[in-house]
C-alpha cells in the first residue's frame, strides 16, 4: 500500500514505486499509442543535461553530429541477414502511405546501421576519408511486447554513434574507447557505478562482432544494461559493398563500430538513487540544483522575503547553480517542501521572515549522510560557493553511496549451484561465478533462474582468487557477473 506520502515503499513492490515516481515527479505520462510515453519538461530537462554531457564528451574525442533519414527501405535491412533477423520482432513496417501502397514497404528504424551504411559507401572511396566519426541524436521504434516508461518503450530517444575505419584495430580501440567514455559520463555524471565487460555470444548485438557494456545494479538488485559499444567488424561494410582505395591502390573493406545510450538512463537514475520518499537526483543532472521556498504569513512579510530570495537566486546564477524560486500562491510550505523533495531536488533553502531579519537562509539537504544534520543555517552573503562546494559533495557522496549499495549486494567466488539458485530467489544482486563458456551452460541457468551473464568483465572487475570451476561443474574457462536482470 502506499504511505503517507503517496507512494508503495520499495521493499514492498518496487515496480509500483517506480511507477508512481514517474508519474507523481512528472517524468512522463501515457501516450494514446501503446508502449509509448510523453515526456514531461520536468524529464525531458534530464534527458537534456544527459544530452548536453555526452554531447561534449562525444566531440572532445573527435566526433561530429549528423542526422540520417528515420525510414529506410526494407531491401536495405534484408542486405544485412543477420542484423534483420534480430530486429526482425520489433520491427515496424509502413506498407501504405499517401493513400496508396508502397511500392516496397518502408522499415521504421529500430536502428541505423542499414540507412547510414549505404550512404556512407558513396562517402568513402579513398585512406584519406578515414575514420568517419560520426553520432546522431534520434528516436527508433522497436515494437515491445512489454513496456515500461523510460526502460523499454515501443518508441525512445537515444544517440547511436557510427564510426568507419582503416583497420580491425582502430575499429577495437574506437570501442573501447566510446565504453569509457560511457562509464566516465555514467559514474561522474549520474552517480551510477558500472561494471563494464563483453558480451556473451548469445547477448551480443545483431551483426557485431563483439559487444561491450556498461552494466549497473538497481536498489532492488536487479541488473540493467545501461550502454553498448559494438565492434561491428566488417559486416555492414560486406553487406553494402563499403571500401576504400589504400596508399598502395588495393580496394578493401572498411572496419566499423557502432554505440549508444537512450533515454533508459532516465530509468537508471530512478532506480539507482531513489527513495521512499521519491526521486534522487545527482546535482550535475538535476533541473534544479536549489530551490528557493520563501516563507511569509502577510504582505508585508511576502515582499521582504521574496526580495531576499531573489537576491539569492542572481547569486547563485552568477555562479552556475541552476536555481528555482518556489512562487506558487495558496500552497503552504510544508506542501511545496514534499513537492520538490518528491522531485528529488538536491538543496532547498527556506527563507522567512526570521532569516531575512538576520540576513541568512535555511539549506536543508534530501539526503543527509549519516550523523550529519540535514538543515544549515548559512549566512545570506556568500552563500553561492558555500552551495557550490555543498553540491560538489553530494555528487561525490551519491557516487559513494550507490557503490557501497552495490558492493554489499555483490558475492564473488560461487561455485554452488543450489546457494546460487537461492541467491538468485533471494536476494538478488550481481554474482560472480565461473563459466565453462558453453552456450547450453550458458541458457540451461538462464532458464532455471531467470538470470543472465550480464559481462564478462574488464580485468579491474574481476576477483583475486576467480572460481575454477562452473555452475556446472566443468572447469571454468571465464569469470563471468550474473543476475536477474531489466
Amino acid at each position: 500500500m502506499p504511505n503517507g506520502r503517496g507512494l508503495t515503499p520499495q521493499s514492498e513492490d518496487f515496480s509500483a514505486w517506480y511507477n508512481e515516481i514517474v508519474q507523481q515527479a512528472e517524468l512522463a505520462s501515457q501516450s494514446p499509442v501503446r508502449g509509448c510515453m510523453v515526456i514531461r519538461p520536468y524529464g525531458y530537462r534530464i534527458w537534456e543535461l544527459m544530452q548536453g554531457a555526452l554531447d561534449g564528451m562525444f566531440k572532445a574525442t573527435g566526433h561530429q553530429n549528423a542526422y540520417f533519414p528515420l525510414f529506410l527501405p526494407k531491401s536495405a535491412l534484408d542486405r544485412e541477414a543477420q542484423h534483420f533477423e534480430g530486429f526482425a520482432p520489433e520491427t515496424a513496417i509502413v506498407t501504405h502511405a499517401g493513400g496508396v501502397q508502397l511500392e516496397e514497404p518502408l522499415v521504421v528504424r529500430p536502428t541505423s546501421e542499414a540507412i547510414i551504411w549505404p550512404i556512407l559507401s558513396d562517402w568513402i572511396q579513398s585512406y584519406r576519408d578515414l575514420p568517419v566519426l560520426l553520432n546522431q541524436w534520434a528516436n527508433v521504434v522497436r515494437w515491445e511486447k512489454r513496456t515500461r516508461p523510460f526502460l523499454r518503450t515501443t518508441e525512445f530517444l537515444w544517440q547511436e554513434g557510427h564510426t568507419a575505419h582503416a583497420s580491425e584495430e582502430e575499429a577495437e580501440e574506437e570501442t573501447r574507447r566510446m565504453l569509457g567514455v560511457y562509464r566516465t559520463f555514467m559514474e561522474d555524471w549520474m552517480a551510477m557505478p558500472v561494471i563494464t565487460g563483453l558480451k556473451t555470444d548469445s547477448e551480443r548485438f545483431a551483426g557485431a562482432l563483439r559487444t561491450y557494456a556498461c552494466e549497473a545494479l538497481m536498489k532492488d538488485n536487479k541488473g540493467l544494461q545501461a550502454g553498448t559499444s559494438h565492434n561491428l567488424g566488417q559486416n555492414f561494410a560486406r553487406a553494402f559493398d563499403v571500401r576504400y582505395q589504400t596508399e598502395d591502390g588495393e580496394h578493401v573493406l572498411v572496419w566499423s563500430t557502432s554505440w549508444g545510450v537512450s533515454t533508459r538512463l532516465i530509468g537508471a537514475l530512478i532506480m539507482t538513487h531513489g527513495d521512499d520518499a521519491g526521486l534522487i537526483l545527482p546535482p550535475k543532472l538535476a533541473p534544479y540544483e536549489v530551490v528557493v521556498v520563501p516563507i511569509w504569513r502577510d504582505d508585508e512579510q511576502r515582499e521582504q522575503v521574496f526580495e531576499a530570495g531573489e537576491r539569492v537566486r542572481v547569486e547563485l546564477e552568477k555562479a552556475g547553480v541552476r536555481v528555482h524560486v518556489d512562487a506558487r500562491e495558496g500552497m503552504n510550505p510544508g506542501a511545496k517542501y514534499y513537492d520538490w523533495e518528491r522531485r528529488g531536488v538536491p538543496l532547498r533553502l527556506e527563507v522567512g521572515p526570521r532569516d531575512v531579519q538576520a540576513e541568512s537562509v535555511m539549506a536543508v539537504r534530501r539526503v543527509t549522510p549519516e550523523g550529519a544534520d540535514r538543515k544549515l543555517p548559512l549566512p545570506m552573503e556568500g552563500v553561492a560557493g558555500v552551495l557550490r562546494d555543498m553540491l560538489d559533495e553530494i555528487q561525490d557522496e551519491s557516487l559513494a553511496a550507490a557503490l557501497a549499495r552495490r558492493e554489499s549486494a555483490t558475492v564473488r567466488g560461487l561455485e554452488d549451484y543450489s546457494e546460487f539458485q537461492r541467491l538468485m530467489e533471494t536476494e538478488g544482486g550481481f554474482a560472480f561465478t565461473g563459466w565453462c563458456g558453453e552456450g547450453e551452460c550458458e541458457q540451461q541457468v538462464k532458464d532455471d533462474t531467470s538470470s543472465t551473464i550480464r559481462v564478462i568483465p574488464d580485468e579491474e572487475y574481476r576477483s583475486p582468487n576467480a572460481p575454477v570451476r562452473c555452475l556446472c561443474g566443468e572447469p571454468s574457462r571465464y569469470e563471468v557477473v550474473r543476475a536477474r536482470a531489466y
